[in-house]
């Protein structure tokens, strides 16, 4: 599987590390080269330095029908621009964008993109480990309609997909070794 991540902070690091070593072939694009030091001596995937919210960079890094897109920046703007060129322009197949503000995450489901809303998700662990009530929402928001003009590319995301993450199931093209910064 062809994934891309945007973002090569300390959670799109992680997720590049365990897609890479469950075979899948990995791009991970971010604008500091600092960034892909993250990253461990052992990963074979590309990693980018450049602008994820650009439609030539993500070109450039082959994310044209990506299996999965994964925006993961600091800024909730860039993620939904990126995730949006990729669904939109690219064709990726299934798309999830960091989402840090939960209106703007339930926003963004309802306009076709899939959001991962931390703050959410943090609040609910900690009222877990308290003993307090959850919201019982999903960290996870599913594409629930589609962006006027945008056709609905998305992939159904499934229960299983959202708790297990990574898949194991053999790539379709093996890893590439390249060097670390292509």
């Amino acid at each position: 599987m062809k994934t891309v991540i945007v973002g090569c902070g300390r959670v799109g690091a992680v997720l590049a590390d365990a897609f890479d070593r469950a075979g899948h072939e990995v791009i991970v694009i971010d604008p500091s080269t600092r960034a892909f030091e993250r990253l461990p001596s052992t990963f074979g995937g590309n990693a980018l330095r450049g602008d994820g919210t650009d439609e030539d960079t993500l070109r450039r890094a082959g994310a044209e029908d990506a299996d999965i897109f994964i925006a993961m920046t600091e800024g909730d703007n860039r993620n939904v621009m990126a995730a949006q060129v990729a669904h939109e322009a690219l064709g990726a197949k299934r798309v999830i964008a960091k989402i840090n503000d939960p209106v703007r995450a339930e926003a963004y489901a309802d306009l076709g993109i899939a959001t991962l809303c931390r703050t959410n998700m943090m609040a609910d662990a900690v009222n877990a480990f308290l003993g307090l009530p959850v919201s019982g929402g999903s960290g996870i928001l599913a594409p629930t309609g589609s962006h006027p003009g945008g056709e609905d590319h998305h992939e159904p995301i499934t229960e299983a997909a959202t708790t297990t993450g990574a898949t194991s199931s053999p790539p379709s093209n093996p890893p590439v070794a390249s060097p670390r910064e292509a």
